[in-house]
Parts: structure tokens; sequence; C-alpha cells
């Protein structure tokens, strides 16, 4: 069965430098605002608070943002937990004008990962009955996948393949310009990359093709329920036939991911969760 590499946790160095790399392009020659009306003298005690409910992601970045030696940072949540509307989520006492520099930017930030991972929840609370697993996409904002990634698996889902270097996955583009599906799987396995070896199909032949060269695992591009249901059963009919891993992918939303998740499927993908997700509404607030 195939699996990934999970994002469970976002490295320190990592946080640094991205925290670093945003707040410069926010403010390359100083906040001329807040430089010129707060004083550096000035302390203030300020407030995230959640307008909506939402699962909390991005704990880690407070500590990045505000020096501990500097400032005190209250966390009232921990990555993963329910924040209900009206929730504060984390309070910060320390030099006025350095928060008011990197407000914006931690907030553009944890509003993108708590989105991410309460759409996630939403799914993942469908599927989970049926144990299918709520996948990730490449299909995610350069410059912030590990964020995006990481706020997938805070809401419960699991990580498809991380870059084009650690999973293969052989996709329409792939099989014309490899000349068809026995040829794209036969040019992997002589390269002996040690990778298993996933295939895209739209149709009950690639199925049937992919089975023959030795793929390890398909995914049902744009497939109806009804689909699918054949799809898994032709898969599954074959010897060694429930090793294979199969996902459903293509336009699969909320309202009608149960009736796929009902199909033996092992998973969905779904571009959505990071390409095109709303970010949750949270805002902060000087006391």
């Amino acid at each position: 069965m195939i699996e990934y590499p999970q994002q469970l946790h976002l490295p320190k160095d990592y946080l640094i430098r991205k925290a670093n790399e945003f707040l410069a392009e926010d403010a390359p020659d100083g906040d001329k605002t807040t430089l010129g009306t707060v004083d550096s003298s000035i302390v203030s005690k300020a407030a995230i608070q959640a307008e909506e409910d939402l699962i909390f992601a991005g704990e880690a970045l407070f500590d990045v943002f505000f020096d501990t030696d500097t400032f005190t940072v209250k966390r009232n949540y921990s990555d993963g937990e329910k924040v209900q509307q009206g929730g504060i989520i984390c309070e910060i006492a320390g030099p006025s004008a350095e928060i008011l520099q990197k407000e914006r930017v931690l907030l553009n930030i944890i509003q993108r990962l708590c989105g991410i991972s309460t759409l996630t929840k939403k799914y993942v609370d469908i599927a989970n009955p049926y144990n299918v697993k709520i996948l990730d996409t490449r299909k995610t904002t350069p410059g912030l996948r590990l964020f995006e990634k990481y706020a997938v698996a805070v809401g419960g889902g699991y990580n498809h393949r991380l870059d084009l270097s650690s999973g293969i996955l052989i996709k329409d583009n792939h099989i014309m310009a490899a000349g068809g599906v026995a040829n794209a799987i036969e040019k992997l396995k002589r390269k002996g990359f040690g990778l298993p070896i996933e295939l895209e199909v739209d149709n009950f032949s690639q199925i049937a093709e992919g089975i023959r060269a030795g793929a390890d695992g398909f995914l049902l591009d744009n497939m109806s329920p009804e689909q699918t249901y054949e799809a898994v059963e032709l898969i599954r009919s074959n010897p060694g036939g429930q090793d294979y891993f199969i996902e459903s992918s293509g336009g699969i939303t909320l309202d009608i991911i149960g009736e796929y998740a009902r199909t033996g499927i092992n998973a969905v993908s779904i571009g959505a969760l990071t390409h095109s997700v709303a970010a949750s509404e949270i805002h902060m607030e000087f006391e």
C-alpha cells in the first residue's frame, strides 16, 4: 500500500527563515506608520481572537515571531484544537511597535493555516467512518508548501507526495509523452528509483494496462461514484488486489464525498484544501 512521509511538524530553522523573509517583504525599510506614531518605550498587550469557529494551526509561529526574552506569549490553544467564535487564541505582551510591525504577517499565515485545517477536518469527519484518508496535493502556494501540508495534517488529513522527488505519479501527459501506459511503467522500472508507482487513469482500459504492467496504485481521475465502484471491483478482483492503493480525485466536494467514501477506495485527494481554501477570520486587538 502506498504511503508517504507526513508533515507532522515545522522545523524551527525553516520557520525562522520564512518569518524573516515574510517580514522583510512587508517592511523592507521599516514600518513607517509605527515608527512615526509609537515610541519604542511603549509596551502593550494584544489578543488574537477567532471571528468564527475553526481548527487551530500554527502554534509554533508565536515563539518565532516574538522572542520570549522580550515578550510574554500565552497560547490558549494547541494545534488541532477547535476554537469557537470569540475564542482568544493567544495573548502577547511586549513592545508595542514590534507587535504592530509583525501583526499582519503573522495573522496572514495563521489565517491560511487555520482555513486549511478547518476545511480538512470537515472532509475527514465524513470520510473517517469508511476508513478513507483525505489527502492533499501539490496544488500548494509556492513558498508555503510545508506550512500548507502541515495544516492538512493538523486537520486530520494525510500528505500525498511532498514533491516530484519523493513519489511517482504517472499522469495523462506522462502517458502521452512516454508512448502509453506500459511504456511509462516499464521505463520507470528500468530506472530503479525504488519508489512505488501510482498511475492516474480515466478509463478502465488504462486500469487493465496498469495492472499488467505492474503499477502499485491508481488515481481514479474524474470518475463518477458509479464508475468508481466498477473500477474498484476491477482492481480488487485481481491477484493481490487488496494491496493496491486506490484514490479518487477531481472535483470531489463536501456534498458528494460520502458517495465516494463508500466505494471501497483508500483515499480521496483534494486540491481545494490548499489551492482555493478561504482563510479563517481572526484578528488582533490591543488591550
